[in-house]
């Protein structure tokens, strides 16, 4: 039962101002400030003028064309290669790419004014998608995008910083991955989140934390009101803190449905483990399932039903073993073959796989590291590259990800290996574009 009155928030300031202050708050936090922008473009941009928003201009200015020549292309919709192909990046998006005479006629439309990137001897492929990442600060999310990440779903941050970051590659190309932003985690325990939004005053004061049907849906609409693209959530605790039991329920399965009703049309990711907490979230309705451990047959039948994807986040479960604390390490060796069969058993019953890395601040794992992973636990090289390339797109809604096809998004990575020999290609990353910016050139 709701013990408190959610409107007694007084005075309450109109939204629309609220809204621009929490989140002129949450940017600075981050770094996107001016001269945080400043310092960081000319390294991430190459020097191109990309820092348009502080300089008062309506509009960014357009990175300078980009034309990946002579590689291996690979779509991993169909699977199809193209030998010594070229690819033509202008104006964001991708002009041409193909043979060389397939595009012929946009290189000349470029002209010499572009950069050409060689990949002579190597594979270029779509950049990459990590579904999974946790974000507050602009050096996290240039790590992220250095590390072959030009698109990525946010499980959440502190204070809206994800929200905050989400336009920068609008005003700042390749400073960023495009994002799709979670804000505030829904879960009983808000911490110092709580003070990241005058609206969220009335749970301070709740005894036992957020857990109540209408405390759930409340701090749901708040993140809604924020501007949030998806709502994370949780069903069980988290695995990488020893005092912790990943296997406890903390959401059931009508609590997970008040908060997928309240985020509306907004999908819905939620931390999972335990085979009780999956089944309640995935019958809760949420779109994915985040680590997803102890699965069972008959949920996974249900996930292929509903279209649930999968999201196992083998990087943070395997980053597990070897750790100083025998409790984590023991969870890492033993969670680490169980979530590889589930991966096995999940993607067999036609449950699609998605790569997310789980990575926290400038501690990245590299999102080609769990398509590596994604092989090893038993995906073929294509298929584990589909998971961070169509399969994650397809999850975030971003139809212009995860291919280099004319109108696609001018994002690319170049690799030293073939793709569809080996998951392990995805990790061997030389060259990194990200909105038609190179930001990595090894």
């Amino acid at each position: 039962m709701c013990l408190h009155d959610h409107d007694a928030v007084s005075p309450a300031p109109p939204s629309a101002l609220t809204r621009r202050n929490v989140l002129a708050g949450a940017a600075v936090l981050a770094g996107v400030t001016a001269t945080g922008i400043a310092a960081a473009a000319p390294a991430a941009a190459d020097g191109a003028p990309s820092a348009a928003a502080p300089t008062g201009r309506r509009h960014p200015v357009a990175p300078t064309p980009v034309v990946i020549d002579g590689g291996t292309l690979v779509d991993p919709l169909t699977g199809h290669v193209v030998e010594d192909a070229v690819v033509v990046l202008r104006d964001g998006a991708v002009l041409a790419a193909g043979t060389r005479d397939a595009t012929r006629r946009a290189v000349r439309a470029v002209g010499s004014s572009a950069r050409i990137v060689e990949a002579s001897g190597r594979w270029v492929l779509p950049g990459l998608v990590d579904v999974h990442v946790h974000a507050n600060a602009l050096a996290d999310v240039r790590a992220l995008v250095r590390a072959g990440a030009t698109s990525v779903r946010s499980g959440s941050s502190s204070f809206y910083q994800d929200v905050a970051m989400r336009d920068l590659p609008a005003w700042a190309p390749g400073l960023a991955p495009r994002m799709r932003a979670a804000g505030l985690f829904v879960s009983p325990d808000l911490g110092d989140s709580v003070l990241a939004d005058p609206d969220l005053a009335p749970l301070a004061a709740v005894k036992g934390g957020v857990r109540s049907l209408e405390d759930l849906a409340y701090l749901t609409r708040v993140n809604v009101s924020r501007g949030v693209d998806v709502v994370k959530t949780r069903a069980n605790p988290r695995a990488g803190l020893a005092e912790q039991d990943p296997r406890e329920l903390v959401y059931d399965r009508e609590q997970l449905h008040a908060v997928v009703r309240a985020a509306g049309s907004r999908p819905v990711l939620c931390h999972a483990y335990s085979e009780e907490g999956i089944d309640g979230a995935v019958r809760a309705g949420v779109r994915s399932i985040e680590h997803g451990v102890f699965v069972g047959d008959a949920t996974i039948a249900e996930m292929a039903r509903r279209g649930t994807y999968f999201t196992p986040t083998l990087a943070a479960i395997t980053g597990m073993i070897g750790s100083s604390n025998p409790v984590l390490d023991g969870r890492g060796r033993a969670y680490t073959p169980v979530l590889q069969a589930a991966v096995r058993e999940a993607h067999a019953r036609g449950v699609t796989v998605v790569a997310g890395t789980d990575s926290f601040g400038t501690d990245v794992d590299p999102i080609g590291s769990e398509v590596r992973l994604l092989g090893e636990a038993g995906l073929s090289p294509l298929e584990a590259l589909r998971a961070a390339t169509t399969y994650a797109a397809r999850l975030l809604g971003t139809p212009r990800a995860g291919r280099l096809v004319p109108g696609a998004y001018a994002d690319a990575v170049v690799v030293d290996a073939d793709p569809l020999a080996t998951a392990a290609a995805a990790e061997q990353v030389r060259v990194v574009v990200a909105q038609g910016v190179v930001v990595r050139q090894d």
